[in-house]
């Protein structure tokens, strides 16, 4: 069963409820980089099921989304009120090739753009936490309310990725995986 807008929002802000946000997002890099440390391109690029993505595709959809969150903080910033406009990520992730991104380089520039992110929200001044843009699915968005968004995204992803490399490593899949001499059929 899919999620409501109300019930997607709900689960990410649940993921950082009683947390700072902002050391979420601090951390999310470093927890990434421990998370895939080690890891063949073959355990980056397995998939738990056909219609999931892999740990390297994930990797690639936080650097996007990172792309993503520097649009609208600096749109929204700038001019108070503005549109927020929605993206499909599994377009994005068929259109820009997540199944074929490198995973360390896709973990490099969500780094680097995270860095940026964190460093202009610890500059603006506290009343520009309640910018905000109109999202044209989920409606109005402060600064506030991106940012702990983005904080629970994190948390959702980091916690897929946790259970894929745990899968990886179940026995029954092992075996099952070394039937097929490691060759499966990859959707995308």
């Amino acid at each position: 069963m899919s999620e409501n807008t109300q019930q997607y929002i709900g689960r990410m802000l649940s993921y950082v409820e009683g947390k700072d946000a902002l050391r979420v997002q601090r951390g999310t890099a470093a927890r990434l980089r421990k998370l895939t440390r080690g890891l063949s391109r073959k355990q980056l690029s397995w998939k738990p099921e056909p219609a999931k993505w892999s740990i390297g595709e994930i990797v690639a959809h936080l650097a996007d989304t990172e792309i993503v969150a520097s649009w609208r903080l600096r749109s929204v910033l700038t001019s108070n009120g503005t549109t927020i406009v929605p993206f499909d990520q599994d377009v994005w992730a068929s259109v820009f090739q997540y199944d074929k991104r490198d995973a360390k380089r896709s973990l490099d520039l969500f780094q680097v753009l995270r860095e940026s992110n964190l460093e202009l929200l610890g500059g603006i001044p506290s009343e520009s936490w309640d910018n905000y843009g109109m999202h044209t699915e989920r409606g109005k968005e402060t600064v506030a309310h991106l940012t702990r968004m983005f904080a629970g995204h994190d948390v959702n992803h980091l916690l897929q990725i946790e259970k894929i490399a745990a899968r990886w490593n179940e026995p029954r899949l092992r075996k099952s995986r070394a039937k097929k001499g490691g060759s499966r059929k990859r959707r995308k």
